[in-house]
């Protein structure tokens, strides 16, 4: 599925973290589709089975990804509406990021395109398809 980096100062939990957020983001992984269990992904990535599961209550904290009790983890489905916190969060990040653009010397019309790129790379389609 994915590789780790063990010579990384990045804690492996994390890594998991990261990668799993990247491949729900980009739609590899559905809304309701199942992780792999704890113990088996554990194997595959010969890592303790105790990173696995910290790294799913992470993705789980986070609203990635949701736990049915003797079934395993299972992709959230998106619900904007859900995580007002989240949402709020990230718009002051993004406000952040464009403000240090700015201060490099970026103008306007390239953080517009930037934006706009991530946008449609992240749907699959031009502004003409929304």
């Amino acid at each position: 599925m994915f590789e780790l980096d063990f010579r990384s100062r990045t804690p492996i939990y994390e890594q998991l973290v990261d990668r799993f957020k990247e491949l729900i983001i980009s739609g590899v992984l559905k809304p309701d589709e199942q992780l792999p269990p704890v113990r088996v992904l554990a194997g595959e990535l010969t890592v303790n089975p105790n990173t696995v599961q910290k790294a799913y209550r992470e993705l789980e904290h986070q609203g990635f990804v949701y736990s049915v009790p003797g079934k395993g983890h299972f992709v959230r489905p998106t619900a904007p509406s859900d995580q007002p916190a989240r949402l709020n969060r990230l718009r002051q990040e993004l406000r952040r990021v464009v403000s240090e653009l700015r201060y490099l010397g970026m103008n306007y019309q390239e953080i517009s395109s930037i934006i706009e790129d991530q946008i449609f790379d992240s749907k699959g389609g031009h502004p003409q398809d929304d």
